[in-house]
């Protein structure tokens, strides 16, 4: 029997942008067969939806918490959602 499918939905604050956090979240989304979306935020925070198997996610949202090397994470903000059927892991602007 195959597990369902969940979805998180993570708002990363601190120094996330413009060191690869997006990029580095995409490519282990990817490795992961992980579909979703990771965006930059106006107010300078990362915010991301991960889908798939409830371990790849629970990784991602892992992955999150300390982010690339160059990151400097000082929250996570993790948010139950259902799943939407998503089947790839986008870049959102």
């Amino acid at each position: 029997m195959t597990q369902a499918r969940i979805r998180r939905r993570v708002v990363v604050s601190g120094r996330v942008q413009g060191v690869g956090f997006r990029a580095a979240t995409h490519a282990r989304a990817e490795a992961q067969g992980v579909a979703g979306w990771v965006r930059n935020l106006p107010d300078g925070s990362v915010e991301a939806a991960f889908e798939g198997d409830p371990a790849a996610v629970e990784a991602l949202v892992d992955f999150c918490r300390a982010g690339p090397p160059w990151a400097r994470v000082e929250r996570v903000e993790v948010c139950e959602e259902p799943a939407e059927g998503l089947r790839r892991f986008d870049f959102r602007f």
